[in-house]
């Protein structure tokens, strides 16, 4: 039987969710809809990242962002939420803190919203349904 000495190269890839000096990328989820919470944070720590909270509007998401501070490497928005929508909340992240890294999370047909989030500092954007591929990758180059 094989051993894991067989295979050197299988699992020497780092996890992308660890920074250079070994300590996790924080990142605060925010979505209304539990499932894509779910999954983005199960893509996320399956990579070494670490959720340090969840939100359920823009209102709140704002609200952890400024209470977590600086303690959050990286922000996941939805753009469509009740109370106040991810767009609103952006941009009070970005007045708060202009080097906050933010992904906005889109349902697809969204492109005017998803543009206008660019323009206000988002650093990448996600579609819905999430492919974890593309969430790892849109994240990656966001942290750069």
């Amino acid at each position: 039987m094989k051993t894991k000495q067989d295979f050197p190269s299988i699992n020497e890839r780092p996890p992308e969710g660890i920074k250079d000096d070994g300590t996790k990328v924080r990142v605060l989820v925010v979505d209304d809809s539990i499932f894509v919470a779910k999954q983005l944070g199960q893509i996320l720590t399956s990579e070494g990242y670490e959720i340090v909270a969840t939100a359920e509007d823009g209102k709140e998401g704002l609200d952890k962002y400024k209470e977590l501070y600086p303690n959050v490497d990286l922000v996941t928005m939805d753009i469509t939420m009740p109370k106040m929508d991810g767009i609103t909340a952006l941009e009070q992240i970005m007045t708060f803190d202009k080097n906050a890294k933010v992904v906005m999370v889109s349902a697809l047909g969204k492109e005017e919203l998803v543009k206008k989030s660019l323009i206000l500092g988002a650093k990448n954007y996600i579609v819905k349904p999430l492919d974890r591929k593309k969430v790892l990758e849109r994240i990656g180059t966001a942290l750069k």
